[in-house]
C-alpha cells in the first residue's frame, strides 16, 4: 500500500502518546499508599469505568455535556468511597491526576521529527485545562492543540475531528489521524481523515475488519514510513 500524501498530522493524546493509566496509577498509589497492587487495579478500574460511561451517555444525549475536569472529579470520589477515604483535600488532589501522565518512550523524539516537515495537531477529549497540564508535564510539541471540549462532545463524535480539519484549512484527505485506539481511527475515517494505528499497551487493537492506511510500532516508525529523516 502506498503511503498516504498529507499536509498535516493530528495525534490522538491519551493511550497513544502518554501512559494514561500509569499516571492514574501513581495517583491512586500516593492516594492510597497502604493498598496492594491488586487493590490499586481495582481501583483504577473503578476510575475508567466511570470516565468511560459517563462519556458514552453524554456521546447517546443521556447527559449534558461536561469537561474532563468534572468527570475526573467524579471518578476521584468513586475511587475515594471505594477507598474509604473522606479527605476532600486528597480527593481534588487525585482528581489532577490525569494531568501527570508520562510520555511513552518515543513519544518526544518522535514529535520533534515529525515536526520537522508536518504541522502537528494534538486533537483530545481531555479539557482544555487539562491539556495544558498534559502537554506541560510530558514535554510533548504541538503546533495546534486541541480538545473535544470545542466542540462540547466527546470523540468518536465526528464535530470533534471536524475540529481538526477546520484548524487545518485542508482537506479530510489531506489529514493523517494518529492513534492507539481502533474506535478513534475509525472516528476520524468517518469524517474522511486518513489513518495511522500505532501500537501501544493500553490501545484498542485493529480487528479483521479495519482497513487503516498505516500500522507502525512507534513514532520512529512513522516518521520513517513518512519519510522522515
Amino acid at each position: 500500500m502506498a503511503e498516504p500524501e498529507i499536509d498535516a498530522i493530528v495525534f490522538d493524546v491519551l493511550g497513544t502518546l502518554v501512559d494514561e493509566p500509569a499516571g492514574l496509577r501513581a495517583g491512586i498509589r500516593a492516594f492510597a499508599p497502604k493498598l496492594d497492587d491488586p487493590g490499586i487495579e481495582e481501583l483504577l478500574s473503578l476510575w475508567q469505568r466511570h470516565i468511560e460511561t459517563e462519556q458514552r451517555r453524554i456521546l447517546e444525549g443521556v447527559r449534558a455535556y461536561v469537561p474532563t475536569d468534572v468527570l475526573d472529579l467524579e471518578a476521584a470520589r468513586v475511587v475515594a468511597d471505594a477507598a474509604g477515604v473522606d479527605d476532600l483535600a486528597a480527593v481534588t488532589a487525585l482528581s489532577l491526576s490525569g494531568r501527570r501522565l508520562p510520555p511513552w518512550p518515543d513519544t518526544v523524539a518522535g514529535l520533534a521529527r515529525l515536526a520537522e516537515r508536518f504541522p502537528l495537531i494534538g486533537l483530545s477529549n481531555a479539557s482544555r485545562t487539562a491539556l495544558l497540564g498534559i502537554n506541560a508535564h510530558a514535554g510533548l510539541r504541538w503546533h495546534q492543540t486541541l480538545s473535544a471540549e470545542d466542540a462540547r462532545s466527546y470523540k468518536p463524535d465526528p464535530a470533534v475531528y471536524r475540529l481538526a480539519v477546520t484548524v487545518s484549512g485542508r482537506p479530510p484527505e489531506r489529514l493523517l489521524m494518529v492513534a492507539a485506539h481502533a474506535w478513534d481511527l475509525r472516528g476520524a475515517q468517518s469524517l474522511g481523515l486518513r489513518t495511522a494505528y500505532v501500537a501501544r499497551p493500553v490501545g484498542d487493537p485493529p480487528t479483521p475488519s479495519d482497513r487503516f492506511d498505516l500500522h507502525v510500532a512507534d513514532l520512529s516508525d512513522l516518521a520513517d514510513r513518512l519519510g522522515q529523516k
